[in-house]
């Protein structure tokens, strides 16, 4: 089994000074509107099972069918994205400031991109950096970061990764980087996570 070094708690100046960061999408840069539980419904998929999981286990054509179906589904939603508050000038402000930025999420990455375009974010992302359920396993698996780590020739301890969801931060202490949660006025993972902030406006501030 991978062992991975923990990272220390930061305060806010040494989490400033972090020069690599990835972001979640869904709920952490956009305004939650997934029905994951109508997704389930609509997909026959057990209430408490994970959805790419359990898409995953099927046979192919029915694997298949139900990802087309999906991939509809959420194009709808990433054309219709709206940002989450204080996301845009967050994101802005490390990529004025020289951070490398990239994004890691359970979505398809071409609606990854739809979804940059609709938030007027697409030009702070480099394409290649950008890694959807294609491109690396899916998180709660730290092998996106990793792959990131890699691609930008530093330890994944270098990396600080935001997002909103358990599995942004099983994935960051996985692979050893920095946790971040956003968008919860609660903490529900403290022993996960390195910094908690309300949302992106109060990680802004925290940067200073």
């Amino acid at each position: 089994m991978r062992v991975v070094r923990l990272p220390a708690r930061q305060s806010g100046v040494e989490l400033a000074r972090r020069r690599h960061w990835v972001f979640d999408m869904d709920g952490t840069l956009t305004v939650a509107v997934h029905d994951f539980a109508a997704i389930r419904r609509a997909l026959e998929i057990p209430a408490e099972a994970d959805i790419l999981a359990h898409l995953a286990a099927l046979p192919q054509d029915e694997a298949q069918a139900k990802h087309a179906w999906l991939l509809e589904h959420e194009r709808a939603l990433a054309e219709a994205a709206q940002p989450a508050p204080g996301a845009v000038a967050l994101v802005r402000g490390l990529y004025a400031r020289g951070a490398r930025l990239g994004l890691l999420t359970r979505n398809a990455r071409e609606l990854a991109l739809l979804t940059l375009q609709a938030i007027d974010l697409h030009d702070c992302f480099a394409a290649a950096d950008i890694l959807g359920r294609d491109e690396a396993p899916p998180k709660p698996r730290p092998d996106g970061l990793l792959q990131l780590a890699g691609r930008w020739a530093v330890p994944p301890q270098e990396l600080v990764m935001v997002g909103d969801f358990l599995h942004d931060l099983s994935c960051a202490r996985a692979a050893g980087a920095c946790a971040v949660l956003v968008n919860r006025a609660d903490n529900p993972w403290p022993e996960l996570t390195d910094h908690h902030a309300a949302d992106c406006r109060a990680l802004q501030a925290l940067l200073g």
